[in-house]
């Protein structure tokens, strides 16, 4: 069965997903910045610590990036057990019932009888699914980009210390690029969840703020 009718039809991250994915990486990068102790630190130290960055952003990236693809597979399992049950349902009733589960509340709550009866006479012309559900080339690809933004977020963050020789210097310039970017991920999680986005720029500094000093006070 092509992976179409089992999956739904979508970007490969979407906008929400890609501030989240964003903001997670932040949170990382900014949690071990933070616990930089400037003043007793010395050129060595800097270097672990952009190691140790890097490296941790990397990791994360890459268990983040197998979880998208798991749910990635569970969301086509469900859609695939899902237009099975519609097929096999004992009356057009039950077949029903199992489609409004599908749907999302809202959609589901407008749609009428005869929409419904459509909908199943839509699945029950479907080609016969062969074997189980499968991830297609979007998922790996939304796989890699969760990867990709999980780790590429951690270098505006790093620039300063890789361009600056005063650690202090590069320290503040670091926390500045860090709030920055924290109100820009709030300001676009804001737009596309339709909330103001300036009040979400802020809320989203402030919130940053205090789960990097949870992540630093925990020794994460």
């Amino acid at each position: 069965m092509p992976e179409g009718l089992i999956g739904p039809s979508r970007r490969v991250l979407e906008p929400i997903e890609r501030v989240c994915e964003v903001l997670f990486g932040l949170i990382m990068v900014l949690g071990i910045t933070g616990s930089f102790s400037v003043a007793e630190a010395g050129h060595g130290d800097v270097h672990t610590m952009l190691l140790a960055a890097l490296g941790c952003n990397l990791a994360w990236g890459i268990i983040d990036g197998i979880f998208y693809l798991m749910g990635c597979l569970a969301e086509r399992g469900r859609a695939l057990m899902t237009v099975l049950a519609v097929r096999r349902a004992s009356n057009p009733n039950v077949a029903n019932q199992l489609i409004a589960g599908a749907l999302p509340p809202l959609v589901a709550s407008i749609l009428q009888p005869p929409e419904f009866e459509a909908i199943r006479e839509g699945v029950s012309r479907l080609p016969e699914p062969v074997g189980p559900a499968r991830l297609g080339k979007d998922d790996y690809l939304g796989a890699i980009a969760v990867l990709l933004l999980v780790f590429f977020s951690t270098f505006p963050v790093v620039i300063p210390f890789l361009m600056l020789s005063d650690g202090a210097h590069a320290l503040r310039i670091s926390q500045t690029i860090g709030i920055g970017m924290l109100f820009l991920s709030g300001h676009a999680f804001g737009r596309a969840s339709g909330r103001s986005p300036w009040g979400m720029g802020f809320l989203m500094v402030v919130l940053g703020c205090l789960l990097v000093g949870l992540t630093v006070a925990l020794g994460g």
